[in-house]
């Protein structure tokens, strides 16, 4: 008598395994290993860096737009657009620098697009007092975060959508100049020019509207490590 032949797995599960294994492997991969799989057309690696850099971006994109539920659809967009434009991508550049540039041109965008409502909160012209970026961040450091977040997005209608880009990428991401150059596609001493602009007037419409911040702690050092 022969013995039982084994039945050969169904094609469903043997797809069903792969599927699993791929996306484990995918977990582990690096982001230019990520990009290199969507490259080839594998729809797991774009779900691993969705999984993976969503929560960054939506906050990105929420600290520029002022508006989570417009940043949840900025964010949605830009994975569209990073899928689609997979096999243009510029081994240059990183997978970050190439990622948040397509995030912060559709916040730009978005913030062009609405730049008429914007105006109508601009009604008050600059002063001609010099500060530096260094003793603004100084006074910003003794707010707390939620403040800072508080603050920005009541003032941030005052900036251009490039200095609010600036601004956003480097005190709030921590991004470094040459990054931020990349990512806008301009350039590093334009950055630098953006940061001190976004800087100071920030700074003007931050005192008038809360002056008790003008005051400076005692002994306190002039200056912060430059990041840039």
């Amino acid at each position: 008598m022969e013995p039982p032949r084994e039945d050969p797995p169904r094609s469903g599960l043997t797809i069903a395994y792969s599927r699993r294994q791929r996306k484990v492997a995918w977990s582990e991969a690096s982001d230019a290993e990520l990009l290199e799989g969507m490259r080839s057309d594998d729809e797991l690696a774009l779900d691993e860096l969705m999984r993976r850099k969503g929560a960054q971006l939506l906050h990105t994109a929420t600290s520029m737009v002022g508006d989570r539920e417009d940043a949840r659809d900025i964010v949605q967009i830009a994975f569209l657009r990073i899928w689609d434009s997979r096999h243009r991508f510029d081994r240059r550049y990183s997978p970050n620098t190439w990622i948040y540039r397509i995030v912060s041109n559709l916040a730009i965008d978005h913030l062009r697009s609405r730049s008429s409502r914007l105006r109508s909160l601009q009604g008050f012209q600059l002063q001609h007092e010099h500060q530096s970026g260094e003793a603004f961040s100084r006074q910003l450091e003794n707010l707390t975060e939620r403040e800072i977040k508080t603050v920005f997005h009541e003032l941030a209608s005052t900036l251009s959508e490039k200095q609010r880009a600036v601004f956003v990428l480097r005190e709030m991401e921590g991004l470094k100049g040459r990054e931020i150059a990349q990512i806008l596609g301009i350039r590093p001493s334009t950055v630098r020019n953006h940061l001190f602009n976004s800087r100071r007037q920030l700074r003007e419409e931050l005192l008038k509207r809360y002056p008790e911040y003008a005051k400076q702690p005692q002994g306190q050092q002039a200056g912060i490590e430059e990041r840039s």
